[in-house]
């Protein structure tokens, strides 16, 4: 496996903190609740692809904010639709998560 390095959330700089605190308030909000893959990671903590973006800021907010502006329940997609699309994609990219 590739090791990227990564700015643990306790380093991060005000710009970085800036950027993931910004997109992640774009998605549901029942993306905030934790689920049974993600409970070995602490809620400060920027892990897997999150954190591989940690080192350009700007990167890390475009990349995860345009993902939460697709998830808006204002769209015409039902939350289960776009949970379907986002699994045959990772399914077909043989994503683990």
């Amino acid at each position: 496996m590739t090791w990227i390095r990564t700015i643990p959330f306790d380093e991060a700089d005000e710009k970085l903190l800036h950027a993931w605190e910004k997109q992640r308030d774009l998605y549901p909000a029942e993306y905030a609740e934790s689920v049974p893959a993600a409970e070995a990671r602490r809620d400060d903590e920027m892990s897997g692809v999150v954190g591989a973006h940690s080192l350009i800021p700007d990167a890390l907010y475009h990349s995860f904010a345009t993902f939460g502006v697709l998830m808006s329940p204002d769209l015409p997609l039902t939350r289960r639709q776009h949970e379907m699309i986002t699994t045959v994609v990772s399914a077909v990219n043989r994503c683990v998560y």
